[in-house]
């Protein structure tokens, strides 16, 4: 069964309070707030804003709080939800129509809360709860698969043993995300992921661009940045088996699809191992 909620996963750096984003002056269709504005258009949804990733979750409420009451957003609150999750938490999520990680460290949150009764409990209102919607940026986009990016070098070459997968929140099956993806030169790193797991089609995520996802795989580019897919279905040789570490990682017919505002695709793979991709 398809879930009946929504996920948003955000590249970071999005039009917020105190950023500066320079597409806004190159991307002639930059539309002010436009990532934040697709939280809700309901101003009586509840939004929860959980800042666990965060090492400075007051800056983090501040930014956020500015940014809300620039949009307009009146019904939200903050949460710092420890691995412990007090009654009142599970009750502020329950009662939730949004619920948005902000950014920070991905294996924080993910060490915080996968396995925990507040992760099943997203996973029961992502699955069974119609408009209820889970957002994330930057890590708390990262944290949302089932696999997640632990640690991984951004250097000149694909080498055995600098990249480290995890275990994420288990609300994208068959992805690994990525974030800052262009401005931080990631797709070595993302691409060594995939070819590790081939199982999953790699999402990386520009600044300032997200990927709403429907019905647990249609998904939809915004944005002023881009989404770079990497799909690794169609691999025909590489050395990920047998490379030592230290060694290069090379991968032949390694896939890559370039999205952006408006452009629409189907996260599932067909019989021949490439998204369903589509403009519109």
């Amino acid at each position: 069964m398809n879930p009946k909620g929504k996920l948003l996963i955000i590249g970071g750096h999005e039009d917020r309070d105190g950023t500066d984003v320079k597409m806004e002056e190159k991307n002639s269709e930059f539309i002010s707030h436009e990532i934040l504005k697709l939280l809700t258009s309901d101003n009586n949804r509840r939004i929860e804003v959980i800042t666990t990733a965060s090492s400075e979750p007051e800056s983090m409420r501040d930014t956020y709080q500015k940014t809300f009451d620039e949009i307009g957003y009146t019904n939200f609150g903050f949460m710092h939800i420890l691995p412990e999750q007090a009654d009142e938490d599970l009750d502020r999520l329950k009662n939730a129509g949004v619920i948005f990680f902000t950014g920070g460290d991905q294996n924080t949150l993910c060490k915080a809360l996968k396995d925990t009764q507040a992760n099943k409990l997203l996973i029961e209102k992502y699955q069974n709860e119609e408009d209820f919607l889970i957002a994330g940026t930057s890590a708390g986009a990262m944290c949302m698969p089932e696999i997640i990016i632990d640690e991984g070098e951004e250097g000149e070459a694909m080498l055995k043993g600098d990249i480290k997968l995890g275990l994420g929140l288990n609300l994208l099956p068959r992805c690994i995300v990525d974030t800052h993806f262009i401005h931080r030169g990631r797709f070595g790193r993302l691409s060594h992921a995939v070819i590790i797991r081939q199982d999953c089609v790699g999402i990386g995520l520009g600044e300032d661009t997200a990927l709403l996802i429907e019905n647990g795989h249609r998904a939809t580019c915004k944005g002023s940045g881009m989404t770079v897919i990497i799909d690794p279905k169609n691999i025909s040789r590489t050395n990920i088996e047998r490379v030592e570490k230290g060694d290069p990682v090379f991968a032949e017919n390694l896939v890559v699809h370039l999205y952006t505002d408006g452009c629409s695709f189907d996260l599932r793979q067909d019989e021949e191992g490439a998204p369903d991709g589509g403009y519109h």
